[in-house]
């Protein structure tokens, strides 16, 4: 039977991902120099505003607005047509953790800091073990945000999206049905012109021959036009790209979502433990798709729950699977930071592009079972 599946991704100029990447710069510039920085930071952009909220507590003080500066500088706003990071207001209003939550995560007690579930997945769709909806979307805005600034492609904006729609003859990749680009450029820039560009060194140098045909379609910038970008065109939020995050839809989604957070936040580090234990059920052959469900409860070490969901894929029972994982992880707050080593300033390494399938994350080692 056909079936279609769309997955989207953001390039790191988009405002939601703005936000993202500056919640996860200053979360690694406290990890610098205090590995036990508790925080969960929140980031606003709107016009040539930048609002920081939310909590952080530690032994340290940085330098917020110098990073905030420096973050939308690196994705290339420079204040032509979008915020500028010179000039931009930038409004801090930062609170330390509750001392309520603190009771239940102080490393004493070593509890979760929150309630809530968390999803993992993992398929033999690639070679990095992710759906190829998802995987071909975050290279298409990889390298549109690569030849923005090599300057391959000229009159480039850092705002952008990619989607791609994948048929299926059953669960069998079959071919690529659409692909959609859409890129923020200058004012000047000839409509033409761009498609011919986008089509020739993006899309061209990522999508696999094999997988078009003459029925696939492309379709870049459809409006025709796409001068106003950034939180000038529409205002950012962190967390608010939760599926390009994680699996473009593939997979079911706890809500929470991982941008400025440290990894006492289980929201953030139990969701990538359980993209570990799936990643390498598929790796080890026990399956060829799954999905983990970890649940936790404020306070509480162990998690309450763990699902196992194989899609009727595995190759042994799911039992035997669940025994593999109680027996060869610690699925505490504690035991997950140790084991994948999260106490370092890895995480504006996450931020774009999904933080799944990429193979230097700690996350994504593959371990015999």
């Amino acid at each position: 039977m056909k079936k279609l599946f769309t997955s989207e991704s953001v390039t790191e100029g988009h405002p939601d991902k703005l936000c993202d990447l500056i919640s996860d710069s200053i979360l690694d510039e406290y990890l610098k120099k205090d590995k036990n920085v508790r925080a969960g930071i929140e980031t606003v952009a709107g016009k040539n505003t930048i609002f920081i909220t939310g909590e952080i507590t530690s032994n340290i003080e940085i330098d917020i607005e110098k990073v905030v500066r420096n973050t939308i500088k690196q994705i290339g706003y420079l204040g032509k047509q979008d915020i500028d990071y010179k000039t931009c207001n930038i409004i801090i209003n930062i609170s330390k953790q509750s001392e309520d939550i603190a009771l239940g995560t102080n490393d004493d007690v070593g509890g979760a800091g929150d309630q809530g579930m968390m999803f993992g997945f993992a398929c033999n769709e690639t070679k990095e073990l992710m759906p190829l909806s998802i995987s071909l979307a975050h290279a298409l805005t990889k390298r549109l945000t690569t030849v923005r600034k090599e300057k391959i492609v000229k009159d480039l904006g850092p705002d952008g999206k990619a989607q791609v729609t994948v048929e299926y003859d059953g669960d069998r990749i079959k071919r690529i049905d659409t692909i959609i680009v859409s890129t923020e450029h200058k004012n000047n820039k000839k409509i033409e012109l761009l498609k011919e560009e986008i089509t020739k060194e993006v899309i061209n140098k990522v999508i696999p021959s094999n997988l078009l045909d003459k029925d696939t379609k492309i379709l870049i910038n459809p409006t025709g036009r796409f001068v106003i970008g950034g939180p000038l065109g529409d205002s950012g939020l962190t967390g608010r790209k939760i599926i390009v995050d994680t699996y473009g839809g593939h997979a079911r989604h706890g809500g929470g979502a991982f941008s400025g957070k440290d990894p006492t936040k289980v929201d953030r580090s139990a969701s990538y433990m359980a993209r570990h234990i799936a990643k390498n059920i598929v790796a080890n052959h026990y399956a060829d798709k799954c999905e983990i469900q970890l649940s936790y409860a404020i306070g509480v070490k162990e998690p309450i729950s763990i699902n196992i969901n194989t899609y009727n894929t595995n190759k042994i029972s799911e039992e035997e699977i669940l025994n593999i994982i109680l027996n060869k992880f610690d699925l505490t707050p504690q035991g997950i930071i140790n084991y994948l080593d999260l106490r370092k300033p890895i995480y504006t390494k996450t931020t774009n592009y999904g933080h799944f399938g990429k193979e230097d994350l700690s996350w994504e080692r593959i371990i015999n079972l």
